[in-house]
């Protein structure tokens, strides 16, 4: 038993621990941030057949959240980042790698399955963060 407990406080000590934690709480807030907009404009304004439209829309507001979120909060004091302008692009390419990816989810869903507007958002919300999370780590903030 005294094995077990010894790795759980050594994974809840381990600083990539605290780096998920936060950036899951800031993917959360993200996440609200993402849905408040994709959802009114996918339901009212462009309609389900085209439900795809509404998602760059979403990812602007999200990803200029997120850049704020991620290099003040989630990574801080991780590895020796280089920041500026520099820094800012590869969040970018990062953050539209996430925003193909919803396209894609949601492109499938919505117009080849015929599923709901909101449907995408439970695989690309798991998948996408993710993803996103590793490519953060290891190249934008590293």
């Amino acid at each position: 038993m005294g094995g077990v407990t010894g790795g759980i406080e050594r994974l809840r000590d381990a600083p990539i621990v605290g780096q998920l934690m936060r950036f899951l709480v800031a993917g959360g807030i993200t996440t609200i941030l993402y849905t408040a907009v994709y959802l009114p404009l996918a339901i009212w304004v462009f309609g389900r057949e085209r439900a795809v439209l509404a998602v760059p829309f979403a990812f602007a507001v999200a990803v200029t959240a997120g850049f704020w979120l991620h290099s003040n909060w989630s990574f801080r004091g991780h590895g020796t980042r280089s920041e500026g302008s520099g820094q800012r692009a590869k969040f970018v390419g990062v953050q539209a790698s996430g925003l193909l990816m919803h396209a894609a989810i949601t492109w499938i869903v919505t117009d080849r399955l015929g599923m709901p507007a909101w449907a995408p958002l439970v695989p690309g919300l798991i998948l996408v963060p993710l993803v996103t999370f590793f490519l953060n780590r290891q190249w934008v903030f590293r």
